[in-house]
C-alpha cells in the first residue's frame, strides 16, 4: 500500500505520545512494592479504571470501590487526585513525527480511550494535544476501544474513509480493533519503528522539532 491509499492519520494518546504510569504516584504512597501490587490487583484494578474511559464519574467509581474497601479511601481518592503525576512526560520524538504529519498537510485526528476530565487535564499539560484536527474521547462518546463502536464512531463524526485510514496504538486489541472496522493499523513500539512503519505506506515525515508549546511540556 502507498501513501496515495492513506489519506488519514489517526493517534492514540497514552503511550504513544505522552507516558502514562500509574505506579509512578503510588510507589510514593504506598512504598511496599508487594503491597502495591495488591492495591492495583484488588482495589484500583486496570478494570475499575476502564470504566472512567467508559464515561463512570470519579465520584461514583471511588465511592463504589470505599463500600468494599473504607480503610483504603485515602489511597482510593488518591488515584484522581494524583492523576497528573502519572502522565510526566511526552515521547518527543512521537510528537515530532505528529507535528511533521500536520505540517506536511496529512489529516490527523486523535482517538483515545481517557476520561473526560483528566483528558482536558492533559490536554493542559501538553498543548500539542490541541494540534489535530479532533479527537474522540471514550470518556465523552461512553464507548472503548477496542469496540467497533467508538471507531465508527470516529469515522463519522471525521468524515474518514475507513480504508484509506491508518490507526497507531500501543495495544495490539486496539490495533485489530481498528482492522476489524476497515482501517488499516500498526502497532506503536517507538519512534524509530513509527518512522518505519509509516514509510511502509510511502509515508515520510518533515522531520521536525516540536513546536514551542510541545516543547515547553516535554
Amino acid at each position: 500500500m502507498s501513501s496515495n491509499d492513506i489519506r488519514h492519520i489517526v493517534f492514540d494518546i497514552g503511550k504513544v505520545l505522552i507516558h502514562y504510569d500509574p505506579d509512578l504516584p503510588y510507589s510514593r504512597l504506598i512504598p511496599d512494592e508487594a503491597e502495591r501490587s495488591w492495591f492495583f490487583a484488588n482495589v484500583c484494578t486496570s478494570e475499575w479504571n476502564i470504566e472512567q474511559d467508559r464515561g463512570r464519574s470519579w465520584e461514583e467509581a471511588e465511592a463504589l470501590l470505599i463500600r468494599s474497601y473504607p480503610d483504603r479511601e485515602d489511597h482510593i481518592r488518591a488515584f484522581r487526585r494524583h492523576w497528573h503525576e502519572m502522565v510526566p512526560h511526552a515521547y518527543s520524538d512521537t510528537v515530532a513525527i505528529m507535528e511533521g504529519l500536520i505540517a506536511d498537510g496529512w489529516d490527523v485526528t486523535m482517538l483515545t480511550n481517557f476520561a473526560s476530565d483528566t483528558f482536558r487535564e492533559a490536554q493542559r499539560l501538553y498543548p500539542f494535544l490541541t494540534l489535530p484536527r479532533g479527537v474522540t474521547v471514550s470518556g465523552d462518546v461512553r464507548q472503548i476501544k477496542p469496540d467497533l463502536a467508538i471507531y465508527r464512531t470516529h469515522t463519522e463524526t471525521f468524515d474518514l474513509d475507513p480504508g484509506a485510514t491508518l490507526f497507531i496504538d500501543d495495544s495490539p486489541a486496539n490495533v485489530e480493533g481498528a482492522r476489524a472496522a476497515g482501517w488499516q493499523a500498526v502497532r506503536f513500539i517507538d519512534a524509530q519503528q513509527l518512522r518505519g512503519d509509516l514509510a511502509a505506506y510511502g509515508i515520510k515525515p518533515s522531520h521536525t522539532a516540536p513546536s514551542p508549546a510541545a516543547a515547553a511540556a516535554l
